[in-house]
């Protein structure tokens, strides 16, 4: 399972908990250890950088065994943890968390409620079939600052459970059934990660049942929602008034809250001798010198013995997360690519530590040992052993080719246990593990397979894109190599950065925010290369688009003069470009399918629709390229030419030589040589091309650039502050709302790009440090002004040559288009 959640919500600090109750660490340190921070800027920032694993061993009792609906052998558990990061930047770690994790453990702060990161990773989680159960933490906070009522609580827990359960709602897959949280189910947990305490509506039931010996099923509905007991008829009702008009108390806050809210009270305001009265009648007995202490410090020790929040925690977590024998069987369609009946599929669906192995690799861990990799990931089928000889399938590997593929033997296996790891013999199906020596095989991820006729589990896809780009040059010319290879490692050790060169010479790393790409720069300098490095100002990458259909169509002759193209370009429209790049339609459908949906939704004809040759770039890019020719010979000779040129074309495009975006290349007519020699790839391949792009330059063409969506979270003095910064920066807000129940504003606003370097810093300068900004890419907008007549676009299209060493001037419409 993986622990997800916002950013600061406390997910390290309630991994401690579990990681005490399974004896790593002491209960002492448990909260203020953050074990599975193991890098030294996690510690020192307070942020979790890296999903870390960790396995822990938990045993239950015989009577709790019973509430778990799915098959179980004896009362010891084995829980494989992975807690991520909850920063947006780094969001992609999160997403190879879940890859190889059943369950998930979301959690929310009840003071900040379900935030943007929060509805991020509960969507990637239900996308990957992953059952969620909740955590409200830092209920500590509600009663020591903000003081609420017992009945201020609880409907301030309703609501948060509302909003995670709309969520649930909205993207849950229908394979998994009802995967909604209930507190009177037990799936919902309240907790103080910092305090170390936590409970479930089913341990106190259990007490209560005890108590006074009725069904603790029962109790439990009776202990959450509209449920009243009557102290003086003994009776349960469902109204908030007794007979006589009296206000009746709600049973959560009688029976639940009310023995917590007297603790706190008695100890928080020096009423120690009530305070030990009470523990005696809970059983919890102190030694003396502990009863000597004061404030927190004792609150913290008396919730910790009365309300243990390893307990609460594991408990929940393995009545009603599945196993892996009970999640791989409906995991398995959206985990393999192959037939689903095939030895691979059949041992992942029965988790079957006897099939063929299928092991899938979602991470790189950076070992002691500079420069290699274990390769982290999740045994599927079968089981892994040391010297194991293996199959290494890379993510473009297709059965029956060589591409792509290795057979070597597995050196050793470890367990992955926070910062440490401990070698193990072998690994059967359903556990996260840790292999040796297969490192400098695979990328970033990959399948690891015995069987022959295996297909690869699927590629993750992220929720975030590399928008952001920084050139880096070492200060001396003689490190170059040193820069290569650290390069190299830098891109295995994040499942998310991209390292290339371009075609300038540059070498440019791409990340997904500023945060991601500052950390990404601190590791190539100080672990990966171990060389000074010099940073160029973050680039940021545009879209080459058109706003209007050609005005003329665009003619080009093939270089030997016998071949004429007729081309014409149109904008397909934001609402398709946006559903290509989601994969709703693309190359890889069924043509009559996908001319249904470019009909129905897009108005598109379809016979038009039937007709499209090509998507690009990089055959499933957001471009189109339709055949409108009516019976031309020879056609189908020089669809592939077309396709050629159409990819080259969209990559990159005729001003500043970016991709495009949201262009549709008509082909208008063909005129062709009637001898074949004279029609080869390499006339048709240029004359497609230079057609395409005097289309392109008579369309209106436009630049886009991408947007982020900010959320910041501020209290309402500060509000003033953020418009300043925003109207500084292009930004514009879209919406502002306050947060029901604390004196926080959310302020959401869209901010190019281009503008948000800074951005950060300026926002707290601004506003005295009091507002929290999160960004994320949210989509592509058009900029002002057509290319070919706007001066200031024309000057961003020649800062952006230059930065590519292009020649500094705009290519004119004669260079491409040729003359009847």
């Amino acid at each position: 399972m993986s622990v997800i959640a916002h950013v600061d919500h406390g997910k390290s600090t309630l991994t401690d908990s579990l990681v005490s109750k399974a004896g790593i660490i002491s209960a002492a340190r448990a909260g203020d250890a953050r074990f599975t921070d193991t890098r030294a800027d996690e510690q020192e920032r307070g942020i979790t950088i890296k999903s870390t694993a960790i396995s822990l061993y938990f045993e239950m009792t015989e009577d709790d065994i019973k509430d778990i609906s799915q098959k179980t052998e004896g009362t010891a558990f084995l829980i494989n943890l992975i807690d991520s990061p909850g920063h947006v930047d780094f969001s992609s770690e999160v997403t190879a968390a879940l890859r190889v994790t059943d369950g998930a453990l979301v959690v929310v702060d009840c003071v900040d409620g379900v935030c943007v990161q929060t509805e991020t990773v509960l969507r990637q989680a239900l996308g990957e079939r992953i059952k969620p159960v909740v955590v409200i933490n830092k209920v500590d906070r509600a009663l020591l600052e903000l003081q609420v009522t017992k009945e201020d609580l609880y409907q301030s827990f309703q609501r948060t459970i509302e909003s995670v359960n709309v969520i649930i709602a909205t993207y849950h897959d229908k394979v998994l059934g009802d995967v909604m949280v209930y507190p009177e189910k037990g799936t919902v947990a309240f907790a103080s990660g910092l305090h170390g305490w936590a409970f479930t509506i089913r341990q106190f039931a259990q007490r209560y049942s005890k108590k006074f010996g009725v069904d603790r099923q029962k109790m439990m509905e009776k202990l959450w929602g509209e449920n009243y007991f009557n102290p003086t008829t003994k009776k349960w009702t469902n109204k908030n008034t007794d007979g006589d008009g009296k206000p009746l108390e709600r049973a959560f806050s009688q029976f639940v809250l009310d023995p917590i809210f007297k603790i706190f009270d008695t100890v928080m305001n020096g009423k120690k001798e009530t305070a030990f009265v009470m523990l005696e009648k809970l059983n919890i007995s102190l030694k003396q010198d502990e009863k000597d202490m004061e404030g927190k410090p004792l609150l913290k020790l008396i919730m910790q013995r009365f309300l243990p929040a390893g307990e609460a925690l594991m408990e929940m977590l393995v009545i009603h997360l599945p196993s892996p024998v009970t999640a791989q069987k409906y995991r398995v369609e959206n985990l393999y690519e192959g037939p689903l009946d095939d030895e691979c599929a059949n041992g992942i669906r029965g988790c079957d530590p006897d099939g063929p192995l299928m092991l899938y690799i979602s991470k790189m861990v950076p070992t002691t040992d500079k420069g290699r990799f274990y390769a982290f990931g999740r045994v599927f089928s079968g089981t892994v052993r040391a010297g194991l000889k293996v199959r290494i399938q890379g993510p473009n590997y297709t059965p029956g080719s060589k591409s792509d593929l290795f057979v070597k033997s597995v050196q050793r296996i470890v367990l992955m246990m926070g910062r440490y790891v401990e070698p193990i013999e072998d690994c059967p199906a359903g556990n996260i593990v840790g292999l040796v020596g297969v490192d400098q095989f695979l990328l970033k991820s990959g399948t690891i397979t015995t069987s022959e006729t295996a297909h690869n589990l699927k590629v993750m896809k992220f929720s975030v894109s590399p928008v952001v780009q920084v050139a880096v040059e070492c200060k001396n010319a003689a490190d170059l190599p040193k820069l290569v290879e650290g390069l190299k490692r830098l891109s295995k050790s994040d499942p998310c950065v991209l390292c290339f060169t371009s075609p300038t010479g540059e070498h440019i790393v791409a990340g997904s925010g500023e945060l991601h790409l500052e950390i990404c720069l601190k590791d190539l300098e100080e672990d990966h290369a171990q060389i000074p490095l010099r940073k160029s100002d973050p680039v940021v990458q545009y879209k080459e688009t058109v706003k209007a259909e050609s005005s003329v169509t665009a003619l080009a002759k093939s270089p030997n003069k016998h071949n004429r193209l007729f081309v014409r370009a149109m904008p397909i429209g934001e609402n398709l470009a946006d559903a290509i790049e989601k994969g709703i339609v693309g190359p890889r459908d069924e043509f009559k399918a996908r001319a249904r949906v470019l009909q129905e939704e897009y108005e598109w004809d379809n016979q038009e629709a039937r007709k499209i040759w090509a998507f690009g770039p990089d055959s499933n890019g957001p471009n189109v390229l339709v055949d409108m020719t009516k019976g031309v010979a020879y056609l189908s000779e020089i669809k592939d030419s077309c396709v050629a040129a159409f990819n080259w074309a969209t990559r990159e495009g005729p001003f500043a030589d970016e991709n495009m975006r949201g262009v549709r290349f008509n082909i208008m007519d063909v005129v062709l040589h009637a001898d074949a020699i004279h029609r080869g790839g390499g006339q048709i391949i240029p004359a497609a091309r230079s057609a395409m792009y005097a289309a392109h330059m008579v369309a209106e063409p436009g630049l886009m650039e991408p947007i982020y969506l900010v959320e910041i979270t501020c209290p309402e003095q500060a509000m003033g502050g953020i418009y300043g910064v925003l109207n500084k920066r292009r930004g514009h807000t879209i919406g502002e709302e306050q947060r029901p129940g604390t004196p926080l504003y959310i302020v959401k606003a869209h901010l190019p790009v281009a503008e948000s370097f800074g951005f950060t810093s300026d926002l707290r300068q601004a506003t005295g440090g009091q507002a929290f900004p999160q960004s994320v890419f949210d989509h592509w907008e058009l900029m002002n002004g057509v290319a070919t007549d706007d001066l200031k676009l024309q000057e961003k299209i020649l800062q952006i040559r230059k930065r590519k060493g292009l020649k500094e001037e705009l290519p004119t419409l004669d260079r491409f288009m040729d003359r009847l």
